[in-house]
């Protein structure tokens, strides 16, 4: 049976850090305030795992609490994730958003597909990803941080 997972994060914005979505880098953007490199897309990606295959939620596997994850790459920790999920299921598709007035997502997009897929061992058609605004409303419409939403599809592994 197929099990669907949802994810979901949010960070403001924060001088003095670097931007990362997705795996990539944005230089010149203003990045974002977290205990690790603060990836929303990635921590919304990884929830939806977690989620998709009972296994809690980031916080649990990587507390902010643990000086261990300071600053970490939350592609490692994407890693970590796809790990304990694979150990049963394998990954069958998984559809990103990220919501937030910046950066501009389409031009980086394609690449931003590319870094999640290899992340995910996926062929990049299982791979989507989309941005949308939040049409100036709320804290994200004033452009004071970026969301990111996700929902991930696991299967049962053939070999089990």
């Amino acid at each position: 049976m197929t099990r669907v997972g949802i994810g979901y994060d949010i960070h403001p914005f924060a001088d003095g850090r670097r931007l990362v979505l997705c795996g990539v880098d944005f230089p010149g953007e203003t990045g974002l305030a977290g205990h690790s490199d603060a990836d929303v897309a990635l921590h919304a990606l990884s929830d939806a795992l977690l989620g998709a295959a009972a296994l809690g939620d980031i916080g649990d596997h990587f507390p902010p609490t643990d000086e261990r994850w300071r600053d970490a790459d939350s592609g490692d920790l994407l890693r970590q994730v796809v790990r304990l999920v694979t150990a049963d299921y394998r990954i069958g598709n998984v559809d990103l958003t990220i919501v937030g007035e910046r950066p501009r997502i389409s031009p980086r997009r394609a690449e931003m597909r590319t870094r999640v897929a290899a992340l995910l061992a996926l062929d990049e058609g299982a791979v989507n990803i989309k941005a949308t605004t939040n049409e100036q409303l709320g804290a994200l419409g004033r452009g004071e941080g970026i969301a990111a939403l996700a929902v991930a599809t696991l299967v049962p592994r053939d070999d089990r």
